[in-house]
């Protein structure tokens, strides 16, 4: 590439190559995940499930009978279901049951 000096740096004289867009990801299953989580909360740690391809009223409703099978509280905001309490194992296997590819996040 020719380049052109100035005194306050270099100057390009041809444009740089375009930029290639990245691939999409692989189209599959949506990655479910269930995990964790303490911030924000005053030290009391929600079980946080992520990703399920869900409208509003569908993801509520999933919401309440994880709920129930927990016996625990919890809320359906923005898309994400928390429980309250750490029940990671016991909802993986759940979501595993309905059909879903779930899986632990975090430690």
């Amino acid at each position: 590439m020719k380049s052109k000096h100035t005194f306050r740096g270099v100057v390009l004289t041809r444009a740089p190559p375009p930029i290639t867009p990245k691939a999409p990801a692989a189209k599959g299953p949506p990655k479910v995940r269930v995990g964790r989580e303490v911030a924000g909360r005053g030290g009391k740690g929600v079980t946080v499930i992520t990703g399920l391809p869900l409208a509003a009223a569908e993801l509520e409703a999933l919401g309440t009978k994880l709920k129930k099978s927990c016996g625990a509280g919890g809320a359906v905001t923005a898309g994400v279901i928390e429980i309250q309490g750490d029940h990671r194992d016991r909802l993986v296997t759940e979501l595993q049951k309905l059909g879903y590819d779930a899986k632990r996040s975090g430690g």
